[in-house]
């Protein structure tokens, strides 16, 4: 193998291992980010769950919101069955 051929060698094997690096790196974030979202989602539905709680033994929207976090459009819109 000639110098140019082992140089271009090396030069495919690097672009390789970086792209893999590129791609290992890019699934974390997504999985990273798809965890967040999870716990993001589950904490909004535990408020949803406490506001309409909170609603069903008559608490004020504006209480309910202040306690949560809800917004009040958001806390009147909620309805239980």
């Amino acid at each position: 193998m000639t110098k140019e051929e082992r140089e271009l060698y090396h030069s495919d094997v690097k672009a390789k291992s970086d792209w893999n690096a590129g791609i290992r790196y890019a699934e974390r974030k997504a999985a990273e980010k798809a965890r967040l979202e999870g716990k993001l989602e589950g904490k909004l539905e535990e408020k949803l769950e406490i506001a309409i709680n909170l609603k069903k033994v008559g608490m004020s929207a504006e209480l309910i919101a202040e306690t949560t976090g809800l917004s009040i459009e958001e806390v009147e819109q909620l309805s239980f069955v």
